[in-house]
């Protein structure tokens, strides 16, 4: 996993998102995480700077500051919301969607356009807090990510 620049952030590569939504998970962040291969996790709006949007889990919040969203709208902490349903909370978007035993996840297009991403795009998995992990669109990270020829892609 490289380093982009000296004391930045990890990176475990390019995810390219297919015309149905369909991204992959890097291998590598599935068991950094500690996703489960199927289950359901949370998608939540990344910041305005980087677009996209982290992948995590109720587990992983647990006893965490940012968990108060799941108590703000119990149905997505329970999954009961339909599948790539938006909610906002404080501002922010979420949903949640099924994690394939193959390490991939599908989210409807509806649904990435509302977290500013859209079938072709590139997303760069940052490995963001021990809570989620960041699928992101543009900014800084995008622009040094860039200049890496030895980073890998997913399909």
């Amino acid at each position: 996993m490289p380093r982009l620049v000296k004391g930045g952030k990890y990176v475990f590569g390019w995810s390219e998102v297919d015309v149905n939504g369909r991204i992959v998970v890097p291998n590598e962040a599935l068991t950094e995480y500690n996703f489960r291969t199927p289950s359901k996790v949370i998608l939540m709006q990344a910041s305005k700077r980087s677009g996209g949007f982290a992948l995590t889990s109720p587990f992983m919040l647990r006893n965490s500051k940012i968990s108060v969203f799941l108590d703000k709208e119990p149905r997505l902490a329970r999954f009961e919301l339909t599948e790539g349903e938006t909610v906002t909370i404080d501002k922010r978007i979420y949903s949640w969607i099924k994690l394939n035993r193959d390490g991939s996840f599908t989210v409807p297009v509806e649904t990435l356009k509302k977290y500013g991403v859209k079938p072709g795009d590139l997303l760069l998995s940052v490995r963001g807090s021990g809570l989620a992990l960041a699928f992101i669109v543009k900014g800084p990270l995008i622009t040094d990510a860039k200049k890496h020829s030895t980073i890998a892609s997913f399909k």
